[in-house]
């Protein structure tokens, strides 16, 4: 009876220890099954927290309202994307997706969105500029320069010297106008030539930039953060770089996603709130559109298939993001939420 009860407990322990040895096998995971519309979809840039938060995008369906999480991953093997996901870029059939403190560029495809490429020796890198199918610009937080890459070949071929903490960018006539918020200038590059050869004072602050229907620039400047200067919108001439219109703001708040809409006719921009004016207003509007309320509004974007207003608030910046849709009216239509710092978006 011993002796069967002792091998009776040898069977038990190997059985055991097979069934803890598949418990802790490594299981590929499983995909999401999710219908998404092809033709209207949605991609969300999400920060993730500084230094230790992986940066995600996120994909919603406007049609179905489906919301897929850390769509990147899902696409990629589990695969994470790095910290601080900046900005998205679509050119040709890639995505160019900016990780601003991993210092690299994800390059995607646009059918499937696998990877395909880094490009990779960056300070501290913010906006991606495309100027021609193979050449981009990149602005940099803290690089002295502006990085020229060669899109062909996922590399960086070379820098242009300019003020550290280059920001958004626009291109017009062949110029690449960009904003510097340190300086509070916007420099003039000659996209042949990659020189800079002019440049405009805006403000302390300048970091967004649009183009609007009769191909002029609009500058939003935030201000001096010791408030001693005002920030100010600007629409200048890409030509003769005379400023045209001046708007002065009296307080010292924070603006800034300065945006247009898919007629380049009206402006939107965040101040405590979601702001409209039109290009052919006069004077700056005197209440927001959408009132922020005790929110943080912190991303804005306008999707051009049905004039929605798409505003992302952080809450907390440690917990996810609540993404709002208001119609063109700013009456609330749907919310969701999305990543971590949630801060731009691209529609399709």
């Amino acid at each position: 009876m011993q002796q069967q009860h002792v091998k009776y407990c040898l069977v038990i322990l190997v059985m055991s220890l097979l069934a803890s040895c598949v418990r802790d096998k490594p299981q590929t995971p499983l995909k999401t099954s999710v219908t998404i519309n092809t033709d209207h979809k949605v991609l969300i840039t999400n920060e993730g927290n500084f230094g230790w938060g992986e940066g995600t995008i996120s994909l919603y369906d406007p049609i179905s309202k489906t919301v897929v999480e850390n769509y990147y991953s899902q696409q990629n093997n589990s695969a994470a994307l790095g910290n601080i996901c900046q900005s998205i870029t679509k050119y040709n059939n890639s995505y160019y997706i900016v990780m601003n403190n991993s210092n690299k560029i994800v390059v995607v495809n646009t059918g499937n969105f696998i990877k395909t490429n880094v490009i990779s020796g960056f300070n501290s890198p913010r906006y991606l500029l495309p100027i021609s199918y193979h050449k981009a610009y990149v602005s940099d937080l803290y690089a002295n320069s502006i990085q020229v890459v060669d899109l062909n070949t996922a590399t960086i071929t070379g820098s242009v010297a300019c003020f550290n903490g280059t920001e958004e960018m626009a291109l017009v006539y062949d110029k690449a106008f960009i904003t510097n918020p340190n300086s509070g200038y916007c420099y003039v590059m000659n996209t042949s030539t990659d020189i800079i050869v002019d440049s405009l004072y805006i403000g302390e602050g300048v970091s967004s930039i649009v183009v609007d229907r009769y191909s002029k620039l609009w500058v939003l400047a935030n201000g001096s953060s010791t408030g001693n200067q005002s920030g100010r919108l600007i629409r200048f001439n890409p030509i003769t770089l005379n400023i045209e219109q001046q708007f002065m703001f009296t307080s010292h708040q924070s603006r800034n996603k300065l945006c247009i809409n898919k007629t380049r006719d009206t402006l939107y921009y965040l101040n405590n709130g979601v702001y409209q004016q039109p290009i052919k207003s006069t004077s700056l509007p005197v209440s927001p559109l959408i009132p922020q309320g005790n929110k943080r509004y912190y991303g804005l974007g306008l999707n051009p298939i049905d004039y929605s207003i798409y505003v992302a608030d952080a809450i907390d910046f440690v917990q996810k993001s609540k993404i709002e849709i208001y119609n063109p009216n700013g009456n609330f239509i749907t919310g969701f939420n999305a990543g971590i710092i949630s801060n731009g978006f691209m529609f399709e």
